[in-house]
């Protein structure tokens, strides 16, 4: 009787230091809340490093940097939105008038009604922003926590810039 067996080879052979390499490049992402643009710095240049030592490490990179430059690309498309109509229905009311009692603001000669779809539109542009970092600091934690683990792991709604 023959008996075959599959086997499967796994693409990518990883031990502890590629995979708390693959963990610290997400983590990296983090640093943009005390170094302006470290979010791109940081995961660049130790997937740089690694690219050539480590295919698991190369992924993660990868990864990494397409998710950041992703959320780059989203960030902008919602200012371009949000910022135009910002400034359009705040100099239309320019003669707008701001009392301030004790505890107590008061905005005169501001039409509301009349720019309610643009300013609906303004803020659904900064909450959209705000859940986008929001989901972005549970997202890199995630891929962190896969990475750590030694899995392959590709963030959602990330557009391939580097291949």
């Amino acid at each position: 009787m023959l008996l075959i067996m599959e086997t499967t080879t796994p693409l990518i052979m990883e031990n502890t230091s590629e995979k708390n390499t693959a963990t610290f490049t997400h983590l990296s992402t983090l640093s943009q809340y005390i170094i302006p643009f470290g979010n791109y710095i940081f995961p660049l240049l130790i997937w740089t490093n690694y690219k050539d030592k480590s295919e698991f490490a190369d992924h993660h990179g990868k990864q990494t940097l397409n998710f950041q430059l992703s959320l780059l690309l989203y960030t902008l498309i919602l200012a371009l939105i949000a910022i135009p109509i910002f400034l359009t229905v705040f100099l239309q009311n320019i003669p707008m008038e701001a009392v301030f009692n004790d505890h107590d603001i008061h905005i005169r000669n501001f039409n509301f009604q009349a720019n309610i779809g643009m300013l609906s539109v303004g803020i659904t542009a900064v909450v959209l922003f705000g859940l986008l970092k929001f989901a972005e600091f549970f997202l890199v934690i995630y891929a962190s926590i896969k990475a750590s683990n030694g899995e392959l792991y590709k963030y959602p709604l990330t557009i391939p810039f580097i291949k």
